[in-house]
C-alpha cells in the first residue's frame, strides 16, 4: 500500500503541475481585454422631435407609388430600383437613396422607412447592394460608394425631385459607404447615418462582441477572446476591410447630418459615435450635425425583431428634418432623446504575438492535432509491428535490430494508456469548447441569458481540458520515470509517444490560450 502511494503520489503531482502550467500559459500568451470605461454625456432633453420655423408634411399627409426599374452598375451586373414617391405633392421635392447594411441587399429593404417618408412627400429611392464584388472575406467600400452613385444619379432624374435636394440614408454597414460617397460626390446634399460604427469594423466588432458577452452574462476568462480574436492579422489576406477607417471621410462632411442611434443597440458605440461624428463633421467647418437617441430601440430602430415596427416617432422626426432643410440643418436641441448607456471605449484591441496571428496562426492549430494523427498512425504501427514479433516487451529500432528492456525491467503498459486518454479528452475538450461557444453566440444574438449554459457548459470544458491535462502530466511523468529506472524504447515506438505527448500539449494550450481552462484565477 504504502509503495503504491509513493508511486501514485509523485504521479498525481506532476499531473496537477502541468495543468497549472498550461493554464498559466495560455493567459500569458496573449493579450489581455481591458477597456477604458465610457462616461456619456446626457442629451439636453428626451424629445427627439425636430422643431421647424415653417409647417411641414407629415407622414401620412400623401399616397404613395412605386415602381421598380433595372439599373446596370457595369457590363452584366444589373440591380433592380425600387422607387416609392408620393401622389400629389407640390414639388420639386427631395429624394433619398438607401444604402444598404450587413444584414439586408435587395431593393425590397426598408419599406417602411420608404412607404412614411413617400407619405411625408420625399422620394425614396432603394436599390439591390451589388453582391458580385461583396463577400464576407472581401469587401470594398469605396468601390461601393461609386455602385451607389448610379442611383443617386438615378433620383436626380426622376420627374418632381429637386436635384439639389438629392441626400443618403445609411443603415449600419452602409454608414462605411455614406462618407465616401458624400465626400467624393457633390451630389450628395445631406446624410443620415443610422447606427453608424463610425470606428474601423475590428474595433466595431470587439465593442459589440464586449457588450453581448456583458448582456449575457458569461465568466469573465471569456472575455479574453476578445483580443485574441480581432486583435490580429486575418489569414491568409481576408477581413481585409476590418481596418477601414471611415473617419478620414468623416472629417470631409460638409453636408448637414442627421445621427440616429437606439439606446437599447448593443452592436454600436452610440454615445461615441455621436461624439465623434460632430468633432470629424467639424474638421470640416461643418455645425451642422443632429443627433438623435431612441429609448429601447435596437440596431434596427425597433423594439424587437425586423418584423416588428419602427419605434414611434422615428420617420416623422427623419421627414421634417429633410423636408425642414435647411433650416433644420441646426435644430435644437443638437443632440436629444434618451440616456445612452454606452460604458466602455470602442477602441482598437491589443494584437497577439505573430505566432497567433495571420497565416501562422492557421499554422499554428493545424500543427497540433496533424501531430497527434500522426503520433497515433505511428502508434499503431508499433503495435502491430510488436504483435508479429510476438514479444510484447520489445520494440523494433530504426535498423531493424531488436532490443529490449534494460535490467530485465518491464515497460510500464499504462504509459500507451495514459497517453491515450490525454489525447481523446483533448479532442473532447475543443468539441466541447466550439459548441459552447456557439451555444453563447446564440444566446448573444438573441439577446438572452442561460447562466446553465453560460456558466455549467464553461465549467464542463474545464473539467474535460483539466482531466487531459492531468492525463498528460501522469503520462509523461510514467515515461519519464520508466527511462530513470533504465527502460528502453524503439525509435518508432518513441516517435509515436512524443508525437501524441506534443499534439495533446498543443491542443491543450490551444484551448487554454482560448478559455482559460481552468478556472484558477487567470482570466486574462
Amino acid at each position: 500500500m504504502v509503495r503504491a502511494l509513493r508511486r501514485a503520489v509523485p504521479a498525481a503531482l506532476a499531473g496537477i503541475l502541468l495543468t497549472v502550467l498550461i493554464a498559466v500559459a495560455g493567459s500569458l500568451l496573449g493579450p489581455s481585454w481591458q477597456p477604458r470605461p465610457y462616461e456619456p454625456v446626457p442629451p439636453a432633453t428626451a424629445d427627439t422631435s425636430v422643431p421647424s420655423s415653417r409647417p411641414l408634411p407629415s407622414v401620412g399627409t400623401y399616397p404613395t407609388t412605386t415602381e421598380r426599374a433595372p439599373l446596370e452598375l457595369a457590363p452584366g451586373v444589373e440591380v433592380t430600383v425600387r422607387t416609392t414617391a408620393p401622389v400629389g405633392a407640390p414639388g420639386p421635392v427631395p429624394a433619398v437613396v438607401f444604402l444598404h447594411g450587413a444584414g439586408s441587399h435587395t431593393s425590397e429593404g426598408f419599406a417602411e422607412q420608404a412607404r412614411d417618408l413617400a407619405s411625408a412627400g420625399i422620394v425614396a429611392v432603394v436599390p439591390d447592394k451589388r453582391m458580385d464584388t461583396y463577400s464576407t472575406a472581401h469587401r470594398d467600400y469605396v468601390a461601393s460608394a461609386a455602385d451607389y452613385h448610379r442611383s443617386i444619379e438615378v433620383a436626380a432624374s426622376l420627374p418632381g425631385v429637386d436635384p439639389d435636394r438629392i441626400g443618403i440614408y445609411a443603415e449600419s454597414e452602409g454608414a462605411y459607404i455614406a462618407p465616401v460617397l458624400a465626400a467624393e460626390y457633390e451630389e450628395v446634399d445631406f446624410v443620415v447615418l443610422v447606427s453608424a460604427p463610425v470606428v474601423p469594423p475590428r474595433q466595431q466588432a470587439a465593442y459589440a462582441v464586449h457588450t453581448y458577452l456583458g448582456a449575457t452574462g458569461v465568466p469573465p476568462a471569456l472575455f479574453r477572446l476578445i483580443p485574441r480574436a480581432f486583435g490580429g492579422e486575418f489569414p491568409f489576406g481576408v477581413l481585409g476591410y476590418a481596418d477601414f477607417d471611415p473617419q478620414p471621410y468623416q472629417q470631409r462632411l460638409t453636408q448637414p447630418l442627421l445621427v440616429v442611434y437606439g439606446t437599447a443597440d448593443n452592436s454600436m458605440p452610440h454615445a461615441q459615435g455621436a461624439a465623434q461624428l460632430i468633432g470629424d463633421a467639424a474638421v470640416a467647418g461643418n455645425q451642422e450635425v443632429t443627433v438623435r437617441f431612441y429609448a429601447g430601440a435596437n440596431h434596427g430602430i425597433r423594439h424587437g425583431s425586423i418584423t416588428d415596427p419602427l419605434v414611434p416617432g422615428f420617420t416623422e422626426d427623419l421627414s421634417r428634418w429633410i423636408n425642414g432643410l435647411p433650416g433644420t440643418a441646426q435644430a435644437e436641441p443638437q443632440v436629444a432623446g434618451d440616456l445612452p448607456n454606452q460604458h466602455i471605449w470602442a477602441e482598437a484591441p491589443p494584437r497577439p504575438i505573430a505566432l497567433l496571428s495571420g497565416d501562422l496562426l492557421v499554422v499554428s492549430h493545424v500543427l497540433p492535432p496533424l501531430t497527434l494523427l500522426i503520433g497515433a498512425v505511428l502508434g499503431m504501427v508499433a503495435m502491430v509491428r510488436s504483435a508479429r514479433l510476438g514479444r510484447l516487451r520489445r520494440e523494433v529500432d530504426v535498423s531493424g535490430k531488436v532490443s529490449s528492456a534494460v535490467g530485465g525491467r518491464r515497460h510500464n503498459r499504462l504509459i500507451p494508456v495514459y497517453l491515450a486518454a490525454a489525447a481523446v479528452l483533448a479532442a473532447a475538450t475543443w468539441y466541447v469548447w466550439i459548441n459552447y461557444v456557439l451555444d453563447i453566440a446564440g444566446l448573444a444574438t438573441t439577446y438572452q441569458q442561460d447562466h446553465a449554459i453560460s456558466f455549467g457548459g464553461y465549467e464542463a470544458e474545464n473539467q474535460v481540458a483539466g482531466a487531459a491535462a492531468f492525463a498528460l502530466g501522469v503520462a509523461l511523468f510514467a515515461w519519464y520515470r520508466q527511462v530513470r529506472l533504465g527502460a528502453r524504447y524503439g525509435l518508432l515506438a518513441r516517435t509515436a509517444a512524443a508525437a501524441v505527448a506534443a499534439g495533446t500539449l498543443g491542443l491543450l494550450l490551444l484551448a487554454s490560450y482560448w478559455s482559460g481552462f481552468p478556472t484558477l484565477g487567470w482570466a486574462g
